[in-house]
C-alpha cells in the first residue's frame, strides 16, 4: 500500500470545502475496518484512507500549511499505513466510568502484546505493539496502543484462499475471541495484503 506523500494531500482550503463529504466516507469505510473484542477493547485496522483522513484533520486542526510541518504529520501517520504483509491496527481500550478505566489499566499492563490474529492451519500471530514509542509502564497501560500483526506469506496465501480468520484477545483480564471475523472485515482486510 503507498504511503501518503505531500502530493497525495490536498489544501487546507479544498479540504475544508470536501471535510463532510470525505468524513462520512471514511467513517463508512472504517465499519468494515473496526473489531470489538468484548465490551471494552476495540480494534480499527488502519489503512491509506484512514490515515489519509487522520492527516488532513490534523493539519486542518493545527492549521500547518508549510512543507516541514507536513512533512512531520506525514512521518508521524505514514507508519500506520500497512505494508502488504501486515495489519497496522489502532487498540482502544474504552471504559465509559473515569474511575473504572484507571483501575482497569492498572489491571491491564502488557495487554498490547497479547492481542492476536488466526487463520485457519496456523498458530496464532501476537501483535508487536507501540514500536513508535512505549505507551505503558509497569503500573498502568495506556488507553491507545499501535499495533502490527505481520503474516507469513503462507498464511496470507490460505487468506486469499478462503481460510478463516479469527482475532481476540488474551490477557488475565481481559478475554474476548471473534471466531470467524465477519466477512465483510474479513474482505476489507485482505485487500491490505499483496
Amino acid at each position: 500500500m503507498a504511503k501518503l506523500t505531500q502530493d497525495s494531500l490536498v489544501t487546507l482550503e479544498t479540504y475544508a470545502r470536501a471535510r463532510n463529504t470525505f468524513r462520512a466516507e471514511v467513517m463508512a469505510h472504517k465499519k468494515s475496518r473496526r473489531v470489538a473484542l468484548g465490551d471494552n477493547v476495540t480494534l480499527i485496522f488502519e489503512d491509506e484512507k484512514t490515515v489519509r483522513y487522520q492527516v488532513q484533520e490534523m493539519l486542518r486542526a493545527e492549521k500547518i500549511f508549510d512543507e516541514a510541518g507536513i512533512q512531520n504529520e506525514l512521518d508521524a501517520y505514514n507508519p500506520l499505513i500497512p505494508d502488504g504483509s501486515n495489519w497496522k491496527v489502532t487498540m482502544m481500550i474504552e471504559y465509559e466510568d473515569v474511575a473504572e478505566r484507571r483501575r482497569m489499566l492498572t489491571r491491564l499492563v502488557g495487554i498490547e502484546n497479547r492481542v492476536w490474529v488466526k487463520i485457519a492451519g496456523f498458530e496464532r500471530v501476537f501483535a508487536v505493539a507501540d514500536e513508535d514509542l512505549e505507551r505503558a509502564t509497569g503500573q498502568k497501560t495506556s488507553a491507545v496502543h499501535f499495533l502490527r500483526i505481520e503474516l507469513t506469506s503462507g498464511m496470507t496465501g490460505a487468506l486469499k484462499q478462503g481460510a478463516e480468520l479469527s482475532m481476540g484477545v488474551d490477557h488475565p483480564f481481559c478475554q474476548a475471541a471473534l471466531d470467524p471475523v465477519p466477512l465483510a472485515v474479513r474482505a476489507s482486510l485482505l485487500r491490505d495484503l499483496q
